[in-house]
């Protein structure tokens, strides 16, 4: 499977500028009637960053890469998802914010709704749920050609002017919830790829949050780095749970554990196809799982 192209990485509006926007009331039109008496309650807000998955299959021309799953991502917490290498774990992610269709022949059947919208109706532009669903990918990947403070703001001047005080401030803020800005503050014109692995990869993390999103995605964020740098980015994941929704694909059950709220455990069937086993809290899915193959998973007994 081919990389992804740079520009498509952690470029993450909220739904209701991005995904959701309305038809506009007819010329002359006061809006609608509001009902009388009880009917008249609105119903109950889908919470910032919910998603529902429901049938998806995922296909790549001919090939079904993933199958029949059907899951629910709680806002504002983080999901694991765990399984054996080639389940189709990372093709799952990519699906949550469109990043598959960048592969020629990918498709999908079925439904992925992020606050009760679907991200793919006709009216969604890919680009802008993008910014609502940021992805940050196995490797460190920040712009080579590109200083530090360029880094965090690329995605917010790919969408327009900003004053360089705003900017300045976004800077600020989005390398202080990556836990960055004490280690950088006074080298932000530096080039970033002078960091450090576990650098740069907080680094990558302040680009998705500069452009406030809903959700982050994480394909195995922390494989390619030192234990040290590891431990920083699960305590910033910690962090970032109260702001954000966060899944999260790693090979590591240790970490699943440490970090998660919830873990869905994925495996293949004798098609190749990856499929959902079960999804769970946490706790139950690495001390009482409902399934014998996650138990074996999780035991180390699978294969």
């Amino acid at each position: 499977m081919r990389e992804m192209p740079d520009m498509a990485v952690d470029i993450v509006a909220r739904p209701s500028d991005a995904l959701a926007d309305g038809p506009s009331e007819p010329a002359g039109s006061t809006g609608p009637t509001p009902a009388e008496g009880p009917a008249a309650s609105a119903p109950a807000a889908v919470p910032a960053g919910a998603i529902s998955v429901e049938d998806l299959n995922v296909y790549y021309g001919g090939f079904l890469a993933v199958r029949d799953v059907s899951l629910q991502i709680r806002p504002h917490a983080v999901t694991a998802m765990i399984g054996p290498s080639g389940c189709g774990k990372s093709t799952f992610l990519r699906t949550l914010n469109r990043l598959h269709e960048v592969i020629p022949g990918a498709r999908v059947e079925g439904a992925v709704l992020l606050d009760g919208t679907s991200v793919y109706d006709s009216a969604v532009d890919p680009v802008q749920l993008r910014r609502v669903v940021g992805m940050v990918f196995q490797r460190p990947n920040p712009f080579p050609t590109m200083s530090i403070y360029d880094n965090v703001v690329a995605g917010l001047r790919l969408t327009g002017r900003h004053a360089k005080s705003e900017l300045d401030g976004i800077v600020e803020r989005s390398l202080r919830r990556a836990a960055l800005w004490g280690e950088v503050k006074d080298k932000l014109r530096q080039n970033g790829m002078s960091l450090s692995g576990g650098q740069q990869q907080r680094l990558c993390i302040a680009r998705a949050l500069a452009v406030d999103p809903e959700v982050i995605l994480m394909d195995e964020p922390c494989s390619a780095l030192d234990p040290i740098a590891t431990l920083k980015i699960e305590e910033l994941i910690g962090e970032l749970r109260a702001s954000v929704t966060i899944v999260i694909v790693t090979h590591n059950m240790q970490q699943a554990s440490r970090v998660s709220d919830q873990t869905a455990f994925f495996t293949m069937g004798d098609d190749r196809a990856g499929y959902l086993v079960e999804i769970g809290d946490t706790i139950q899915i690495f001390t009482n799982p409902r399934e014998q193959l996650t138990e074996d998973y999780v035991s180390g007994r699978f294969g």
